[in-house]
């Protein structure tokens, strides 16, 4: 994180084990891409709002 804000590597985080659960019927990949799709989001959020 460039910007090294603490709420929004929470955001993120929360985002991406969203993404994780989410995902959990396609096996092996689908988390990772889960987390990744949801911290993206997150991120995405946080850019918008700054």
């Amino acid at each position: 994180m460039a910007d090294q804000d603490p709420k929004l590597g929470n955001k993120m985080a929360k985002a991406a084990a969203i993404g994780a659960v989410v995902a959990i019927p396609v096996p092996f990949v689908g988390p990772i891409i889960g987390a990744a799709v949801g911290a993206a989001w997150a991120y995405g959020k946080y850019k918008k709002k700054v």
